[in-house]
């Protein structure tokens, strides 16, 4: 089995708002660029270190419990995260994760964003958009 690990730029969405509207200049947007974040299809949604939940300046929006390899234990989930990927871009909330580990990137933001891991190259395979070939369907 291979890894997949990829490019991606986290920015604060309501920062985004803000600037659009005038409140605050656009160099004021916090964003962070991580260069090696791992595609986790276990893992559910976009997972972020404490440390860049904080550099984001990302808002709490609830405490829930999860299951992890170490059992159950407490999380807290944040909202407003735009990850912008291999030219797609979505909003997401976000798990925090303890300080120091790696971006994870879950099942969640993939299938919005039409990503599929390709594990023998070892990289992000984006789906189309267009045609009947579209990853996006209504049933």
């Amino acid at each position: 089995m291979g890894k997949v690990l990829t490019k991606l730029t986290v920015t604060n969405r309501i920062d985004e708002s803000d600037a659009s509207r005038g409140r605050i200049s656009s160099d004021r947007v916090r964003s962070v660029v991580i260069e090696d974040a791992l595609i986790d299809t276990g893992a559910t949604t976009l997972c972020l270190p404490a440390d860049t939940i904080a550099q984001l300046g990302l808002e709490l929006l609830k405490e829930v419990e999860v299951s992890t390899a170490n059992g159950v234990s407490k999380a807290r989930i944040f909202q407003d995260a735009k990850l912008s990927i291999c030219g797609r871009e979505g909003t997401f909330e976000c798990l925090e994760l303890p300080g120091g580990q790696v971006t994870l990137v879950g099942v969640i933001p993939l299938e919005a964003l039409g990503l599929e891991p390709d594990l023998q190259n070892q990289k992000l395979k984006v789906l189309p958009t267009e045609s009947s070939d579209t990853y996006l369907t209504i049933l």
